[in-house]
């Protein structure tokens, strides 16, 4: 929209570098082009603004197939005014002098032109086209379709339109019709699924069985080594008695020897200590005879007084030693008695 400011009667307007304006006064052109900038009178003056620049038109219409199945579809068409002489001549484009908005419509004019056109040759072509290949091929056969026709329009070159680019966004089916061709998909997928999670559980056993056959594996090679070890602890125990049982053997058969030696030179020890002791008994014993017939000789010839006092004093040698002595009137009287009977 074109921008209009007043003063003193008369209009200023300014407007957009994709905006072209047409100013006329009394049937002449007296501005002609994009983005313009001047002062008119409001009463005098006829004001065109037609847009120049790329437009973006959506539409969703209904179509029926070859199988007499209801389909949507949604484009998206892209034009532009590329003569806009010629659109202001064919279509409103007038605005209003004081405020600069359009008299009418000439974009739903536009718009609704664009819309029939390609929802003509989208019908045209959808109608020869069952279900499933449009919902298939469609997008690409319908969009090819609506370009070649617009482009083959001779009421857009003759309005000053230029498509520049044509969409299709979808072709869907009524939601019935959608949910039904969803579902040998679904199915499929979920067939696919449930392979997948059987293949996946499948697999998971049979790691699980390897991994248990790797543990059994592993307790029998270990159960193994465990007997080859009490085999070998039992032959290592063995062999210990055996060689315990020989050194043993060894030690009492040292043993022995060694008490037979200690016992023969123990018996001949004692031998020669009985031998000597004999020896010594028989050289004591002479050394006593010949000393008693020598004491006997001496005495021989020695009075019996002499031999009774040294008979009493060898008797008091061999007496325990005595502190007192107490004589009484009776063993003087007895013992004087038996002195003077022997005189």
């Amino acid at each position: 929209m074109a921008d209009i400011t007043r003063r003193l009667g008369w209009r200023h307007l300014r407007g957009a570098p994709t905006a072209h304006i047409r100013h006329h006064r009394g049937g002449k052109l007296l501005h002609d082009g994009p983005g313009l900038s001047f002062w008119y009178r409001a009463l005098t003056a006829a004001l065109s603004e037609v847009p120049v620049d790329d437009r973006e038109l959506a539409m969703t219409f209904h179509a029926r197939t070859s199988d007499f199945q209801d389909v949507a579809v949604q484009a998206t068409v892209t034009y532009r005014i590329s003569d806009p002489a010629v659109a202001a001549a064919r279509l409103d484009f007038s605005i209003d002098p004081d405020t600069g908005v359009w008299r009418g419509a000439p974009l739903e004019q536009l718009g609704t032109l664009l819309t029939e056109t390609a929802q003509q040759h989208a019908l045209d072509v959808l109608a020869r086209t069952p279900l499933a290949a449009a919902l298939a091929d469609g997008v690409t056969a319908v969009r090819e379709r609506i370009a070649a026709g617009l482009a083959g329009e001779p009421r857009l070159p003759g309005t000053g339109i230029e498509v520049v680019a044509v969409r299709v966004v979808a072709l869907r089916p009524e939601p019935e019709v959608e949910r039904a061709l969803r579902t040998p998909a679904r199915e499929q997928i979920q067939q696919e699924a449930d392979r997948a999670t059987y293949e996946r559980r499948a697999v998971a056993v049979e790691r699980e069985r390897a991994i248990a056959e790797n543990e059994l594996a592993s307790r029998i090679e270990l159960a193994r080594r465990e007997e080859q070890l009490v085999d070998q602890r039992g032959t290592n125990a063995r062999r210990e008695a055996e060689e315990g049982a020989a050194a043993d053997a060894v030690r009492a058969e040292a043993e022995a020897a060694r008490t037979v030696r200690l016992a023969e030179a123990e018996a001949t020890r004692s031998v020669r200590l009985a031998r000597a002791e004999a020896e010594g008994a028989r050289e004591v014993g002479a050394a006593r005879a010949q000393a008693q017939a020598a004491w006997l000789r001496v005495h021989a010839d020695v009075d019996v007084a002499t031999l009774h006092a040294l008979t009493g004093t060898r008797l008091a040698e061999n007496l325990p030693r005595i502190d007192s002595v107490t004589v009484t009137p009776d063993l003087l009287t007895g013992l004087l008695s038996r002195l003077g009977a022997r005189e």
